[in-house]
């Protein structure tokens, strides 16, 4: 077993000329392990996730998995050593069923497709992630919010995703949806993948992650475990706020 956290993070910067999206940021996250990564907007959260599955380069820092150097110059690149990315937008395609979305851009055959094979495949990956839909011949297209969410991240675990980071992915859904989501994020907690969750939901962020990381401006604020922490005082991470009894007493 490795001592190393799956991936580590250390000094990430990206400036946009003169503006500092992020500044000397520290991120870990360990094997099977949920880390709920949380800010106001502007705080720095998608261009971190973008620079860690390669969609960004960074100014300056390094990223490694298990202890390897793990710069990544294309999404392609990250997701061929195991990190995966479930965007708010799902990059999903209405019009094709859910096997042809679970093997999107990596559908098997060199000159016809093997549709027996996609669904075969894609069946039994949503199997193993507890996800109920009607068939795989189903277009996602007639899907609820919930379920195209859960095939998004499907398609992220099939693509090996050890780890999975997801962008708010409970947004805009039902409540039935977002219990889907979130039992399923515990799922892969359970079966070893590990996660990154970015989101604005306090209630959801402290019912599946283990920890909690807050950005504010770019920075890194603090890390909490979840047991140790409470929602205000994250909110009062989050918002740069200091706790009553400190701003009563003046110190």
């Amino acid at each position: 077993m490795t001592t190393h956290p799956l991936l580590e993070a250390r000094g990430i910067s990206k400036a946009y000329g003169h503006v500092r999206a992020l500044s000397d940021v520290d991120l870990d996250v360990g094997h099977a392990e949920a880390v709920a990564l949380v800010g106001d907007n502007g705080a720095g959260k998608s261009t971190l996730l973008k620079i860690i599955c390669g969609a960004l380069q960074p100014d300056a820092g390094a990223i490694s998995l298990d202890g390897e150097p793990a710069i990544f110059a294309s999404p392609s690149e990250a997701a061929k050593r195991g990190i995966a990315v479930v965007y708010q937008d799902l990059a999903l395609v209405d019009t094709r069923d859910i096997a042809a979305n679970v093997f999107l851009g990596r559908e098997p055959g060199r000159i016809f497709v093997s549709r027996r094979l996609m669904r075969r495949e894609a069946r039994r990956v949503l199997d193993e992630l507890k996800i109920a839909v009607p068939t795989m011949r189903t277009l996602v297209g007639q899907l609820s919010g919930g379920q195209r969410q859960t095939v998004a991240i499907a398609r992220a675990v099939h693509q090996g995703g050890r780890l999975v980071i997801m962008d708010e992915p409970t947004a805009a859904l039902g409540v039935e949806g977002q219990r889907k989501v979130l039992q399923l994020i515990d799922d892969l907690r359970e079966q070893g993948s590990s996660v990154v969750v970015i989101s604005h939901n306090l209630e959801h962020v402290f019912s599946v992650a283990d920890r909690i990381v807050v950005l504010r401006g770019g920075r890194l604020v603090g890390t909490r475990q979840k047991s140790e922490a409470s929602p205000e005082e994250i909110v009062q991470m989050i918002v740069g706020a200091k706790p009553v009894g400190e701003a009563a007493s003046g110190r």
